[in-house]
């Protein structure tokens, strides 16, 4: 279980999230909603350790904050929308990369469970036949899949998204959505994701966590968490009536 207790961030006088509390198990996929500036991307990080924060973080009951970057790793991936990259690795090699936690050193020889894990991610998110191609050439949706394939190969028990397909085109979008929820069907892991797109949440996710300035406004199943009434709180609009009115264009 990953559960986070009462966490709370501020940056100089202003109260970025307030109390926030949840946890996470086995098979689930968490999705973090609310407008622009509640609080989501914040979350995730201080889950990484990329912002200060009081509260706890448990691992497994542990809190992360004694745990060493090198067993975080093997248990919490991140994949964010943004990747900026300014060198001219191979997409192999960036995918490599993931299996870094595993290695004993530096200089130490490639194992086969590293080959097994790097090869399976690349197949899996169909990134195999430009293993040898620049990260430089490559396309938007290619490069989160790259990234993608990444976290994959670090073989984490949970993975973090901070709107992972924000910028991405539809096609890419559904691509990279259902290699998270095949991933995820495997077992013995968990997803948390930071969303804009509440058709996404109400499409991949099992519980859903609305936030509104920095607050906790609702969590539980889906459906529950993001009904009618507490997202016109939330937003000042009825979201239902406008999903609805644009769902009727396609008709």
């Amino acid at each position: 279980m990953l559960e986070v207790k009462s966490l709370s961030v501020r940056c100089g006088a202003l109260d970025i999230v307030k109390g926030v509390s949840f946890a996470v198990n086995d098979g689930e996929w968490l999705m973090i909603a609310g407008p622009n500036g509640a609080g989501k991307s914040t979350i995730i990080n201080a889950v990484t350790g990329g912002v200060a924060y009081t509260g706890q973080i448990l691992l497994n009951g542990q809190d992360i904050r004694k745990k060493k970057p090198v067993e975080l790793a093997k248990n919490i991936g991140v994949l964010t929308q943004n990747h900026y990259v300014g060198y001219s690795f191979s997409v192999e090699e960036v995918v490599r990369l993931g299996r870094y936690a595993y290695s004993p050193g530096v200089l130490a020889r490639r194992c086969d469970d590293d080959e097994r894990m790097v090869e399976l991610a690349l197949e899996k998110t169909g990134m195999a036949a430009q293993r040898r191609q620049s990260v430089l050439t490559l396309s938007g949706g290619e490069l989160q899949r790259t990234f993608l394939a990444q976290v994959f190969a670090q073989d984490p028990k949970y993975l973090l998204l901070d709107e992972p397909t924000n910028h991405l085109d539809l096609i890419y979008q559904r691509q990279v959505f259902a290699l998270i929820k095949e991933w995820l069907a495997q077992g013995n892991r968990a997803v948390i994701s930071v969303v804009h797109d509440l058709s996404l949440a109400k499409k991949y996710g099992t519980r859903a966590l609305l936030l509104d300035h920095g607050c906790m406004a609702a969590i539980g199943d889906t459906n529950t968490a993001l009904n009618r009434d507490t997202l016109e709180k939330v937003y000042g609009m009825d979201v239902y009536a406008y999903m609805k009115e644009m769902l009727s264009r396609w008709q």
